[in-house]
């Protein structure tokens, strides 16, 4: 690379990081504000079970005042109330296995139409709620799933440092550093109050500055990648702020939005949409640009005499293909995490305009083509720049050990002739 690209790039990536470092230290939030704990949802305390008993018993038997008066089953309540008499229940003794009352017991009846089934020698999770009556303080919220998502992660990890191998293990030290980014600054300072969007920014920046000079090496292919990523992002942001406001879309939708705006009403929520846009699009457009940056360094080191020109032209009919793969991509995710609400929607024959213009279909659909649009400019931009990078390496002089070659080559050759 020429003198004056290196100094352009750090130029413009120095006082890049310098700032990120600053807004980091400006902004680093110190842990997460304390409140008082309202028992809904995940705000609730919960504590470790197990299941040691498990008696199955007609639900007659457990439920006599579920009976239809007069045994009148013409009515929906009626009918409701037969069925919870009819099949096979259980009654479930659970011991508290953590906390202030490990030992403890209680009974939980589970319906035969439950969606979680216990068994015995079964893990699970409860809730405690220290000011209902004693025999009510506890109640199973969720199965302990804590070992097989353990176990599923070490088996990712073990893959990845086998295919990986040294590239594999600072990955997931990268991945690591991105955890922890999220959980002790992005989480606890939006909490804190600070603006969403700034917040996501500077630790966005963060674990793009960090994931990738760990991957990929403090090399010039690598800072590219981070040019690349970085005007991607811009973009990103310039047309979330732009159409989350002007789509009226206030980041409330659901019942965690609705909570989180319970407990801290100052969290600005559309604020909290956009950063969430920002954060969602920097894995996929890590992707992208170090896949665009690469493909161009091979192409020259393949042709070291091809020029810019033609570097451009062949990445971009590279990207051209990523560009569609990838889009789909996200697409196809959305409709797979969404599929429940989609088949709501279809059940409830609803036309696409109007599942579209619902503000929690309308979210994803703004979160999916914002990201979309940053992917696909973050192709040519980063063609661009990798091929006026590279193209500043000229083909050197031929190597000695190929100079080296040729005459013993031609040295044996002569002694087989003669």
């Amino acid at each position: 690379m020429s003198q004056h690209l290196r100094k352009v790039i750090a130029a413009v990536l120095i006082p890049f990081a310098a700032a990120v470092l600053v807004g980091l230290v400006v902004l680093w939030p110190g842990g997460a504000p304390a409140h008082e704990r309202t028992g809904v949802g995940f705000d609730r305390q919960t504590q470790s079970a197990t299941v040691t008993k498990l008696d199955k018993l007609s639900c007659k038997d457990l439920n006599p005042s579920q009976t239809p008066p007069n045994g009148d089953t013409s009515t929906a309540e009626g009918q409701e109330a037969q069925a919870r008499t009819q099949g096979t229940c259980g009654r479930a003794t659970i011991e508290v296995t953590s906390g202030p009352d490990k030992g403890r017991t209680f009974t939980e009846i589970v319906q035969p139409d439950s969606p979680r089934q216990l068994r015995k020698g079964q893990d699970v999770v409860v809730a405690y709620e220290p000011k209902a009556p004693k025999d009510l303080q506890y109640s199973v919220t969720d199965v302990n799933r804590k070992f097989p998502m353990a176990l599923l992660a070490g088996v990712f990890a073990l893959a990845v440092v086998v295919v990986g191998r040294l590239r594999g293990v600072m990955a997931l030290v990268a991945l690591a550093v991105s955890f922890l980014v999220l959980t002790f600054f992005i989480l606890p300072a939006i909490l804190q109050g600070s603006n969403p969007l700034v917040v996501a920014v500077v630790g966005a920046s963060a674990i793009m500055l960090c994931a990738l000079y760990m991957c990929h090496g403090l090399t010039a292919r690598t800072s590219v990648a981070v040019l690349g990523t970085l005007v991607s992002l811009l973009l990103i942001g310039l047309l979330g702020s732009l159409f989350i406001g002007w789509a009226s879309l206030t980041g409330n939708t659901d019942d965690n939005t609705g909570l989180i705006h319970g407990l801290y009403p100052d969290i600005d929520m559309s604020g909290l949409l956009l950063a969430g846009v920002i954060i969602g699009s920097l894995g996929v457009l890590d992707d992208v640009t170090v896949t665009q940056t690469s493909a161009v360094w091979e192409l020259h080191q393949a042709n070291p005499t091809m020029g810019r020109r033609g570097l451009y032209r062949a990445g971009i009919r590279i990207g051209r293909d990523h560009i569609a793969s990838v889009v789909n991509t996200l697409v196809l995710a959305y409709a797979g995490a969404a599929l429940p609400l989609l088949l709501l929607f279809s059940i409830a024959q609803s036309s696409v305009g109007t599942v579209a213009n619902s503000e929690l279909v309308a979210e994803e659909i703004v979160r999916t083509l914002i990201g979309s649009i940053g992917l696909v400019a973050s192709v040519p931009v980063t063609t661009a720049l990798a091929a006026l990078v590279v193209s500043a390496d000229r083909p050197g002089p031929t190597t000695p050990s190929t100079t080296s070659r040729r005459p013993a080559l031609a040295g044996k050759g002569r002694r087989r002739k003669a």
